[in-house]
């Protein structure tokens, strides 16, 4: 099944069930895990449908949330579901502050310099831990490139015309 990305968008991933009552370990896909608390419900990408999720309870341990839905009440309900994604409607997607933009907007955008040529497809977004993000870049010859996500290198970003203005800073290609 393709989740339609103008829809919905991923939070997190279910790794492994945690206890006997239905709780599941989920390794968050955003920014702020911590949204978690807010969540009221999300849906489940079951591989043939998207099933509606109510969040009974949260609970953090290491870089994953601990959830319970209320719609399992023991491990085996809930078994089947482990290494599935759940999303929410951009209708419950957190408020984005101004040059935030969702990964799944810029995946597959048009990569162009500020000289104007054709560099290629943006295929990933890396999140490092004390540095800054890093745009993964295909380029046309299929050559994947390492772009900053720095105001000297990223220099717009046009969601409407799906484009990437980016200057390539002196040693990046090398």
């Amino acid at each position: 099944m393709e989740i339609n990305t103008d829809e919905y968008l991923q939070v997190g991933a279910i790794t492994s069930t945690h206890g006997i009552k239905g709780e599941v370990k989920v390794f968050p896909t955003t920014d702020d895990p911590q949204r978690y608390d807010y969540l009221e419900e999300v849906f489940l990408d079951t591989g043939k449908e998207l099933m509606l999720l109510h969040v009974e309870n949260v609970k953090y341990f290491k870089q994953f949330v601990i959830v319970k839905f209320k719609e399992f009440k023991d491990i085996n309900e809930i078994e089947p579901y482990k290494g599935k994604n759940l999303y929410v409607d951009r209708e419950h997607a957190v408020e984005l502050e101004e040059d935030e933009y969702f990964v799944a907007d810029l995946i597959g955008l048009k990569v162009v310099t500020d000289e104007g040529e054709d560099f290629g497809e943006l295929t990933d977004v890396l999140f490092l831990p004390n540095a800054n993000d890093v745009y993964v870049v295909e380029t046309k010859e299929g050559k994947e490139v390492l772009l900053p996500v720095t105001e000297e290198c990223i220099l717009d970003i046009d969601l409407d015309e799906e484009v990437v203005t980016v200057h390539i800073l002196d040693g990046l290609l090398d």
